[in-house]
């Protein structure tokens, strides 16, 4: 993040660290904590923070490989290769980036507010910025950024030119938000609401609210809803109440804003609410609870800040919808589209430009780009640094779509087109020229760019299964923080990535520099290969496939038995530079793999080709996830070491183990080895509830309703004259069936949808391309969205109603359902 810059003998003075090495008046602009994302050479400070499952001093020799030259590193860390840098000594780095920001933000003078709470922080602040973006010179934090490391680089983002800081503060434990509040030191506090989020790390949720309200100690007001007793006995319990100007809404009693009416519709609500004994109405274009309240707050803040009932009203009608996160699907030609088209500033376009990078590695990068508007500052500044990040970015073509960028095009390097508008563009611009591209759509609203990804998607129907890359990353992080330092993972990405799409998750696994990949069958590590993944990848139940085609994908085989053995001597006879072979050794799951008792002509062919290279042992637990059959899987993992440790004395070198899969992972430590295989539980299905809940669900199958229904009683629904009821229904009708992998023994009731998280009954039987439920008492309507599974409906749910198990659930999902890939922020 970008701030107008501080000197680095001022920095080392403000975290309390000593200047190593270097110069102290270099000027840091830009702090850098993550090695994989752009940034520029000059005026960039590289943090390395340290944590369980990473460490950042790691990274330094490729960043000045990079060109980078000021670090801010552990005490005691070596410095060798850092020769000619500026170096910044520290007892701790996250610590050290918490001052820093709490310190850069006391230069800061600019009226702040601060947003905590359970559930609409985000949405919230990005509704303030939309209401006030037209009067105020905003900075906010960029999308959910609210932790211990997101805040202060979002504060850090602030600088003398803004007007207002909008920052929102996030907190799963007590003693967090200590460290929070000096650094967004809120002028305005407004807590959301109290909810389950992070229940297991307090007590109960007043002493939550009252660890979240620490963050108001020094504010001057605070908006809150007073029908929220717990948020409301804890203000008057910390005794903010009597420190801060109270600024309160309620539905139920009298409050500085007093709901008396609401009127829903099709299409909106129609709000009426008193305020300093008058009566106003305002309008939103949403319905549903959750936005109303978010509402309610920007409402009641905004009369706080002396905007008339009259602005508030005309404000509150054009309020649009915020993407959470940035949405990828598959486009015409073979393209990717990252779809970030509803907001644009600088900050969130860098986060959309790390995506782009991430995931666009190995394709043409392709950006679409509108106008920034109401940036507050100079034009020609602005876009000086909007071209230096898409240089970083190295992107190879820039289409850009409004004046001001038109009028600046000179300083976007490369292949650039300018484009008046909206409409121009889509004439101007056919999906041929994207082709194989990964192309980032960022535009502002009024844009309307998401034009422009509706007419380049590939067409496919109305369901589609949408994965949450950020929670795949969670539940990897999770995995990795069981294991001791320097343990290796391959995650497996077989079955289509256990139907959530391989070469995105591999994408995914090779930017956090997984180890290696595991797949089935050779064609699936071909198409990843195919796809640019450059990652090593075990083919893990080869067909009998010639060893010369593994070898020409530069892909590793597993070898199971006397043939595939034989095979391989034989291939790496004639090519001594073949990849290294895996051993797989059967030690009681009775699937492929050498049995102990054929070791010893294992041994002898080992002992015959001292040059085939073995690059590992390995074997399968059958029941890792079962605590009745641990005594089975212990008598498994001593198989293994006993095998593994002759293998070992015939090659006299040791090649690497693995045998833990997600529930080896978990429950086994001992069976870590030197690799684990996490599968499973990378899409969030631990072995029990408590790891589930410990996990994300990566994967929502959604589709929506095509038509409603009134059947009389009596009559029946689909095939086979079933699903007769004695009373009159309503039926939805849905456009997924048992081709797109709905199970038919989800019908006549056994399993269920969820229509705006109401549980809806299968009705009848399932068809081939529809199924019907019953909503007879859900209010919906025709082009309502509904979840099959995911979210607070987890696939494990899904599975139990359709006698079967997550794996074949998520890996049944048809083809022909579109993929649609998100980064929550």
């Amino acid at each position: 993040m970008t701030s107008t810059g501080h000197r680095l003998s001022a920095i080392a003075e403000a975290v309390g660290g000593r200047l190593l090495q270097g110069d102290g008046h270099t000027l840091v602009t830009h702090l850098a904590i993550d090695s994989r994302k752009a940034m520029p050479r000059e005026g960039v400070l590289f943090i390395a923070l340290q944590g369980e499952r990473h460490d950042g001093h790691r990274y330094i020799p490729d960043l000045v490989d990079a060109g980078v030259r000021s670090f801010l590193i552990r005490s005691g860390a070596p410095t060798e290769g850092l020769e000619g840098c500026h170096v910044i000594a520290v007892p701790d780095t996250l610590d050290a980036l918490q001052r820093l920001a709490a310190w850069h933000r006391g230069h800061i003078h600019a009226p702040v507010i601060g947003i905590t709470g359970s559930n609409g922080k985000t949405i919230v602040k990005e509704w303030l910025a939309q209401l006030l973006q037209q009067e105020e010179h905003i900075a906010r934090s960029p999308g959910s950024w609210n932790s211990q490391v997101g805040v202060p680089l979002s504060v850090w983002a602030m600088n003398a030119r803004h007007t207002l800081g909008i920052f929102e503060a996030g907190i799963s434990r007590p003693g967090e938000m200590e460290h929070l509040r000096p650094i967004i030191h809120p002028t305005i506090g407004l807590i959301t609401n109290i909810g389950p989020a992070h229940a297991e790390n307090f007590r109960d949720d007043r002493e939550k609210a009252l660890e979240k309200l620490k963050l108001f100690s020094d504010a001057q007001a605070l908006v809150y809803c007073r029908d929220h007793g717990t948020v409301h006995k804890a203000i008057f319990g910390s005794g903010l109440d009597k420190d801060l100007i109270l600024r309160d809404w309620s539905r139920e009693e009298f409050a500085y804003v007093q709901v008396t009416r609401e009127e829903r519709g099709p299409t909106g609500c129609r709000i009426t609410a008193l305020h300093d004994h008058l009566e106003f109405t305002f309008e939103l274009p949403f319905t549903d609870h959750a936005s109303v309240e978010n509402a309610l707050h920007c409402v009641t803040l905004l009369l706080h800040l002396g905007r008339t009932p009259e602005h508030i009203a005309e404000s509150m009608r054009t309020l649009a919808p915020v993407a959470m996160r940035l949405e990828m699907v598959e486009g015409a030609k073979g393209s990717l589209l990252i779809n970030d088209a509803y907001s644009n500033d600088e900050a969130s376009l860098r986060i959309a430009l790390d995506h782009l990078m991430a995931n666009g590695r190995d394709r043409r990068r392709v950006v679409v780009l509108s106008d920034i508007e109401q940036s507050g500052e100079p034009p020609e500044a602005l876009y000086q640094r909007i071209a230096h990040a898409i240089a970083h970015a190295q992107v190879d073509r820039v289409l850009t779509v409004g004046p001001h960028l038109a009028a600046h095009a000179k300083l976007l390097h490369g292949n650039v087109r300018t484009y008046p508008d909206t409409e121009a563009l889509l004439q101007g611009v056919d999906t041929e020229e994207l082709a194989g591209a990964a192309v980032l759509v960022k535009g502002a609203r009024r844009f309307a760019l998401e034009r422009a990804v509706e007419r380049w998607q590939a067409q496919v129907h109305g369901t589609v299964l949408e994965v949450e890359l950020e929670a795949v990353r969670h539940n990897l992080n999770h995995y990795r923080a069981l294991l001791r330092p320097g343990t290796r993972v391959m995650p497996m990405v077989k079955a289509f990535g256990y139907g959530s799409g391989a070469v995105e998750l591999a994408r995914l696994f090779a930017y956090e520099r997984v180890d290696m990949l595991g797949v089935a069958y050779a064609d699936e590590g071909i198409a990843l290969r195919q796809a640019g993944i450059a990652v090593p990848i075990l083919v893990m139940n080869p067909e009998p496939v010639p060893f010369d085609l593994l070898h020409r994908f530069d892909l590793e085989a597993e070898v199971y038995d006397e043939r595939s053995l034989l095979q391989a001597i034989a291939f790496h006879q004639q090519r001594a530079d073949g990849p290294p072979v895996h051993l797989k050794i059967d030690t009681g799951m009775h699937r492929l793999g050498f049995l102990v008792d054929e070791l010893p002509r294992l041994l002898e062919l080992l002992k015959e080709a001292p040059f085939l290279r073995v690059g590992s042992i390995f074997s399968h637990l059958a029941a890792s996830e079962d605590p009745a059959h641990d005594a089975f899987t212990r008598e498994q993992i001593a198989r293994f070491i006993q095998a593994a440790d002759r293998i070992d004395a015939v090659l006299g070198y040791r090649p690497l183990r693995h045998i833990a899969n997600s529930g080896g992972i978990s429950r086994f430590p001992e069976a870590h080895f030197d690799m684990v295989r996490p599968g499973i539980g990378l899409h969030g299905v631990g072995v029990d509830a408590a790891e589930t809940r410990l996990l994300r669900p990566a994967a929502t199958l959604r589709t929506v309703i095509a038509q409603l229904k009134q059947i009389p009683a009596g009559e029946s629904v689909s095939y086979g004259l079933h699903g007769r009821s004695t009373h009159d229904r309503r039926v939805a009708v849905l456009p997924v069936g048992y081709a797109d992998g709905l199970f038919r023994t989800a019908g006549h009731g056994k399993g269920k949808a969820f229509v705006h998280d109401a549980p809806a009954p299968y009705v009848g039987t399932i068809c081939m391309d529809m199924c019907m439920v019953d909503v007879t008492d859900i209010s919906c309507s025709e082009g309502d969205p509904v979840v099959l599974f995911g979210g607070p409906h987890p696939v494990s749910d899904y599975a139990h109603d359709l006698d079967t198990i997550p794996y074949e659930a998520l890996t049944a999902v048809g083809q022909r359902v579109k993929r649609v890939f998100v980064h929550g922020d």
